[in-house]
């Protein structure tokens, strides 16, 4: 306990320093770019409502804290199929992998491709299209190294290569996040098996330089006046900020004696820099981890009126999610390696929701 009340003055200090940062501006809504950063592309956090930011563990928590990255045991791949706002015909494909190195050291990788179909080519002189498609394509790719500093605390890193392009023009930028996770020792002289009951967490995301698009999409033709020559002319393109934002959360976990069963509810803050902020709220019933039941609700802060009921997110409500683990190593063996199936649904208002269908192989 002594440790959690150290480490709440770095947390205020934390908050007040970024504070004129992250304001949870609407006002700035739809002046950032890059906001593919802010989908969670995994099934198992997402039906948590992205929620457990203190206590996301393995590959997945390169997405909400990359400090519980550390916790990767050997080896784990994961790949994750996300149906993107059922009925806009966009589809997220996630591969990752993360490898322990060393004693307390992990380091991950992962690639989430974002892909729209095939778009009509329409042009002033011909609108109703015709002449061809174009496919938009989003892709970043992240690499992280995360590490357990002691039993208690973990921190890490996660340098992301973002890239957008559609037929002739292309962005290319690079984001940095940072996360660190605390476990408690609360109950750990009771009861020895329950060393990690409750879990802070907090994690800076998307922070980075702007972007910019550039290419031949820029480019008109155009006739020099007085005269019959022609010219191109390039448009200046303007640059647009990353998505930052900051996270703080907290989870507690309930378990039986034999740890048979355990309930873990979770809380999350989000503070965005270009859009309100968001509270979410998990909670999962998992059976010898080996099947897990769990929930969500995500809720929009703020407004701008009394009469304000404009959702700014269309992700705000409702998720939910199961886990399947089955054992590849028979029973005993010190080698324990398992193959993970999860799915997820996140509610949307338009569209008709989110469906994720994932495979994890932990070796």
């Amino acid at each position: 306990m002594r440790k959690v009340l150290k480490s709440l003055p770095i947390a205020l200090v934390l908050a007040i320093v970024f504070q004129p940062v992250f304001g949870g501006n609407s006002d700035r809504a739809g002046q950032a770019g890059a906001t593919e950063l802010l989908i969670n592309p995994w099934a198992r956090s997402s039906g948590f409502g992205s929620a457990n930011t203190a206590s996301a563990r393995g590959l997945e928590a390169q997405f909400l804290n990359v400090a519980g990255m550390a916790f990767t045991e050997k080896t784990e791949v994961l790949f994750t199929n996300t149906q993107w706002l059922v009925g806009s015909g966009v589809m997220i494909n996630s591969f990752g992998v993360s490898q322990k190195i060393g004693e307390a050291g992990v380091l991950g990788l992962s690639i989430m491709n974002m892909s729209f179909g095939d778009i009509e080519i329409t042009t002033t002189d011909v609108p109703d299209g015709g002449i061809g498609t174009f496919s938009p394509n989003y892709l970043n790719i992240g690499l992280s190294y995360a590490k357990s500093f002691s039993n208690s605390i973990n921190g890490g890193l996660t340098v992301r290569v973002i890239n957008q392009n559609i037929q002739n023009l292309s962005a290319t930028g690079v984001a940095f996040d940072a996360g660190v996770s605390y476990t408690t020792r609360l109950g750990s002289k009771d009861k020895p098996k329950n060393k990690d009951n409750l879990q802070f967490g907090i994690a800076l995301k998307n922070v980075g330089p702007p972007m910019k698009f550039s290419g031949d999409g820029l480019g008109v033709r155009g006739t020099v006046p007085g005269g019959d020559r022609s010219l191109t002319l390039e448009y200046r393109a303007a640059q647009y900020e990353m998505p930052s934002s900051l996270h703080i959360g907290a989870t507690y976990h309930w378990r039986n004696a034999t740890l048979m069963h355990q309930v873990s509810g979770a809380v999350n803050f989000t503070s965005n820099s270009f859009t309100r902020d968001l509270m979410n709220f998990g909670l999962e019933y998992s059976f010898k981890n080996l099947f897990m039941l769990r929930g969500g609700y995500v809720l929009q802060l703020g407004s701008d009126g009394p009469d304000d009921d404009v959702a700014i997110s269309a992700l705000t409500g409702p998720t939910a999610g199961v886990t399947v683990n089955v054992p590849l190593t028979k029973k005993g063996s010190e080698k324990k390696s398992t193959l993970g199936i999860d799915y997820s649904f996140r509610s949307t208002n338009p569209f008709s929701g989110v469906h994720a269908i994932g495979v994890r192989i932990a070796l």
